[in-house]
Parts: C-alpha cells; structure tokens; sequence
C-alpha cells in the first residue's frame, strides 16, 4: 500500500471513529509523525493534501523545516523538549506539544517574545506517574495553567498526554478518559476555555479510542509512513 493509500485509510478511520461518537471529523487534527523519516515522505504526504507534521527531536525537525517549509504547512514538535532548548524550538513550530514545567513555559515565552512568534503550547501531562515518561503531574499542571495566563507571546491551547504503553487500545481508554475529566475539572474552576481547547492524545495503535474519548489531535506515524527502522547502537 502507497503512502497516499495509508494516508486516505487512516483519514476515513478517523471520520468513522468520530461519526462513530457522535462528533465531526472536522474537530478532530492529525499530526503525521515524520520523526526518523526523511523529508522526501513529508513531500510525499505534503503532495497528497496534507498540512500538519510532528517532529520529536529539535535538531531533526529544525533541518526538515530548512528543506521544506512552504507557508500552509504547520510543524509540531512532540517529544520532550529541554529547557535549554527553548530558544531555537520557539520560532521553529507551530505547536509545541511537551511543555512540562513553568520554567520551560516562561522560556519558551521570552523566545516567543524575541522572535516576534506566537507558537501555540499543550501542556503535557504525566496522568500515570511512569519513570520513564516525561510530563506534569496534574497538581503541577495546575500551575502552569496559572502561569500561562501572564504569556505575552506564546498561548496554552490544551493538554497532551501518552498513556502507559497498552496490548490493547482499550487499555489506554481510561488515561483518555482521565485527561479529558481533568480538563473539564480545570475548566469548572474558571481555567479560560480558550487554554483548554485542545487535547492531543492517540497514536497509531490507539487513535480511535482517543478520538471516542474527546481526542482533538491524534499523533499517527507508522499507519501513515509505515515502520520505523532505528539505527543500531555502536558495538562496543
């Protein structure tokens, strides 16, 4: 199967799993993870009609952006981004999905602000408490949430989160389901919608069930480019 096949499947995927909760497919955006493939399959997906790409390095994605960039074309960074980072990072994307801390909110705001750039935040969050995954706890959220109101160039527009790895996509239901009672939790004590719009959450194996569960943004790579192939470590 092509590319522009995987690409049609997946988008009438997304529209039954949407119709399928009574919601339009419209409100629902997919990222194409593009990380580790090369900029000719960003093309290739540009060319079939679509618009929005996620990058989980910033170096990576900051030389896909050099080679290819025209004006509709919206990046992501969705992996874990360093504070010391924030100053390339916040005029490179449209959306920067990984903010974790205040600190690294108010960094990426004074990059922002430097740049005359306006990228759009989700604040990511660790619902789980897993070692090994980045992401705020709720209780730090929420002050993060208190923050964002003082930005003056960069905008919290949602939450983000990756649920503990599942064998089944209905294992990860409930984490979607906890995201989204969390938002509406922090949007009836008075948190601007407008800061709460969006939640990103859903992945190739588990999308549909994001999309049930009030999912705004799905991060899809493999259902779209295929498998990855991860270069081997050195030998010792």
């Amino acid at each position: 199967m092509s590319l522009v096949d995987r690409l049609t499947a997946l988008r009438q995927r997304i529209t039954t799993a949407a119709q399928s909760a009574g919601r339009d497919p419209a409100s629902v955006q997919l990222v194409a993870v593009s990380k580790t493939f090369p900029i000719e399959a960003v093309r290739e997906a540009y060319a079939a009609g679509h618009r929005v790409f996620g990058e989980n390095r910033v170096q990576e994605a900051l030389e896909k952006i050099e080679a290819f960039n025209p004006a509709d074309l919206r990046w992501h960074l969705i992996g874990h981004l360093q504070t010391n980072k924030a100053k390339k990072a916040a005029p490179g994307f449209a959306m920067i999905e990984s903010v974790d801390s205040v600190e690294l909110l108010q960094r990426l705001d004074r990059a922002a602000a430097d740049v005359g750039a306006t990228p759009e935040l989700l604040i990511q969050i660790d619902l789980a408490g897993e070692a090994t995954k980045f992401g705020a706890r709720p209780e730090e959220a929420t002050a993060i949430l208190d923050a964002a109101a003082q930005c003056t160039a960069a905008r919290v527009v949602g939450l983000m989160t990756v649920p503990p790895i599942a064998a089944q996509p209905e294992d990860a239901r409930p984490w979607f389901r906890k995201l989204r009672e969390r938002r509406d939790q922090w949007l009836a004590s008075g948190v601007p919608a407008p800061m709460l719009r969006e939640l990103s959450m859903g992945m190739s194996g588990d999308f549909e069930v994001a999309i049930q569960e009030g999912a705004t943004i799905v991060r899809v790579g493999t259902a779209i480019f295929g498998g990855r192939t991860y270069p081997s470590p050195p030998a010792p």
